[in-house]
């Protein structure tokens, strides 16, 4: 494990702001807790989103760059779809969902399949059902508070540079929010809101619901078992499993990173709505032109995409298969974790089930 950490610590910007996005994939779903613990951060006007596709303008300008993402994602099992269906002799069918943790009209809108899928469901699995409440969720948090602040004498200035801190200060200002306000909180934190686009950030600080918290919302309205497949606490461990300059560096080259994060999210919102998932890691790693020669940064990626994604789709596997082997649940986790030989589709499928593609 040290071994795993000294690497990481030694990876340079460039894939650190694609691992900064990637940070915030995991963490969206939680700041509507940011959002009761920040009460003084003022809210901006609603912004429009801006950001373009990102492989658009790589095909254009590096069409090769552009076909080996699109030959990765094309190679990854089970990355062309949103939405599974479970089978399994005498029981009523499941189904897989691949979530995104953003409130855009474009990712509430379910797929006509996977709404009828969801109606026909006994059970909603979600990845934590903590979302639900959000006070409950802060209580969790604080009974650990060592997962999201700096409990010591230390605080996030401890390990910037000057010129760091100073990007960082004005990075945040440009977001309405102090630097003085967030310095205690851990490095993943903050990079769950700057790594959103102002207008996403507008809509949830509105209270708009996000498409997880969304369906949780409607199996409660329409009387479903809701069942929760982590909790925030365990997911916070994850984050926190990985070293402290590895998120803080993430954190200070998505600062950098300015309005390109737009672009990148509006990027995963497109394939995401085209169900094209397992064009999301390659995009990302896009982002690294170092990837392709650098052998520690490969090995800095496998390792954050180890954490953050394989191990947790184990316990996801684990918690879920219960309900599968009723039938008729309904299981919504994000995209991320579908597509792969390491991917909930294919783990379930291991388990003895027959799983399906299901394409709008």
């Amino acid at each position: 494990m040290n071994a795993v950490f000294s690497r990481l610590d030694r990876i340079s910007g460039p894939l650190l702001t694609a691992l900064g996005l990637a940070n915030a994939l995991f963490l969206w779903t939680f700041l509507v807790v940011l959002f009761v613990a920040l009460r003084s951060v003022p809210a901006s006007a609603a912004e429009t989103c801006t950001g373009e596709n990102v492989l658009d303008a790589m095909k254009r300008d590096d069409p090769a760059g552009y076909e080996r993402v699109l030959q990765e994602a094309a190679a990854t099992p089970n990355g062309d779809t949103r939405l599974f269906r479970i089978d399994k002799d005498g029981l009523a069918p499941s189904w897989l969902f691949g979530t995104m943790h953003l409130t855009d009209e474009r990712v509430i809108d379910l797929p006509q399949k996977a709404r009828a899928a969801f109606d026909e469901a006994d059970t909603v699995a979600i990845e934590s059902t903590e979302i639900l409440d959000p006070a409950k969720a802060q209580m969790a948090l604080f009974s650990k508070p060592d997962l999201t602040m700096f409990t010591g004498e230390e605080d996030l200035s401890d390990y910037l540079t000057e010129d760091q801190r100073a990007l960082l200060k004005d990075g945040l200002a440009k977001r309405g929010i102090q630097l003085a306000l967030v310095e205690r909180m851990k490095p993943w934190l903050i990079s769950g809101m700057v790594a959103l686009p102002p207008c996403e950030f507008d809509r949830k600080q509105a209270g708009a619901s996000f498409l997880d918290l969304k369906l949780a919302q409607d199996a409660e309205r329409d009387g479903k078992e809701l069942v929760g497949l982590e909790t925030i606490v365990e997911q916070f461990n994850a984050m926190a499993s990985l070293p402290m300059s590895f998120h803080v560096q993430g954190l200070v080259e998505s600062i950098a990173l300015g309005d390109r994060i737009d672009d990148v999210i509006e990027t995963m919102i497109q394939l995401y709505v085209k169900g094209e998932t397992g064009a999301i890691w390659p995009m990302l790693r896009s982002v690294s032109p170092e990837m392709e020669t650098n052998e520690e940064l490969a090995a800095g990626y496998a390792d954050f995409e180890e954490t953050m994604v394989h191990v947790r789709n184990k316990t996801m596997l684990d918690r879920a298969l219960p309900m599968l082997d009723k039938g008729g649940a309904f299981v919504a986790v994000g995209a991320l974790h579908l597509p792969g030989d390491k991917g909930l589709a294919h783990l379930i499928d291991e388990a003895g089930y027959t799983v399906t593609p299901v394409y709008e």
